[in-house]
This record gives structure tokens, sequence and C-alpha cells, in this order.
């Protein structure tokens, strides 16, 4: 008689979206465990609390996975730098493939007062 119970909390669909919502609203008196429960997010004998706690940020249009730069290779530019430990500045490849750069591009360096310009030399110069 066990393994027909066990059956059928298996076939029962998680809620998500507005109907997850819903029913957490009548589940208020119960704890986040019980919550889980009823709302269909068990494995066997275990609480799926993460992929439960995960639902609830969705159906509230949260995303944890963040926004994607379309090809899904890396991280998108953020237009900063830091100096690192050896005194060093160093400029990413998204950025010198943007501008067009090329290996042995040279630059001369203008100091300024709080900022550094990089001015291309070009073969006319």
């Amino acid at each position: 008689m066990a393994k027909k119970t066990a059956a059928k909390k298996q076939d029962i669909q998680p809620l998500v979206g507005k109907e997850l919502l819903k029913k957490l609203k009548d589940l208020s008196h119960l704890s986040k465990r019980e919550k889980a429960k009823e709302c269909g997010y068990v494995v066997g004998e275990r609480v799926n609390q993460s992929g439960f706690m995960n639902a609830i940020l969705e159906a509230k249009g949260i995303s944890l996975d963040g926004e994607s730069n379309g090809d899904g290779r890396g991280r998108e530019a953020t237009y900063r730098v830091k100096v690192h430990k050896n005194g060093n500045i160093v400029i990413g490849a998204s950025y010198t493939e943007k501008m067009g750069l090329q290996v042995g591009d040279e630059f001369e360096i203008k100091l300024g007062y709080k900022h550094i310009h990089l001015n291309q030399i070009t073969e006319d110069d």
C-alpha cells in the first residue's frame, strides 16, 4: 500500500508561477519545509527546498541566473579596470577588438590629473 502512495506523490507536478504564490498565501501558517511538501517539491522522501525557493523567486520575477550577453560565453565588458598588485593595468581583449587594434599597435601614454590617455601612434607620426 505504501508503494502506491509514493507513486501518487511522484505524479504530482510542483506548482509554479501564480498558482505557487496563491498556494503559499493559503499555507502561511506552515513551516517552509511543509509549504514545499504541499506545493509538490518532494523527491522520494526528500523535500527539494532549493527548487522550491528558486520557483518562488522566479514566480516573483526575480532571476538568479542574470542576463546573458547573447552568445552564452564569458562576461560583458564593464569598462572598468583595476591596478594589479604589481602596478600593471590590463585592458581586456574585448576592448581591443571593439577598437580594431592589432598585435604590435603602439600607444603614447599621457598622464593627466587623475586620468590616463592612450593615444595610438600611427605611421604618419
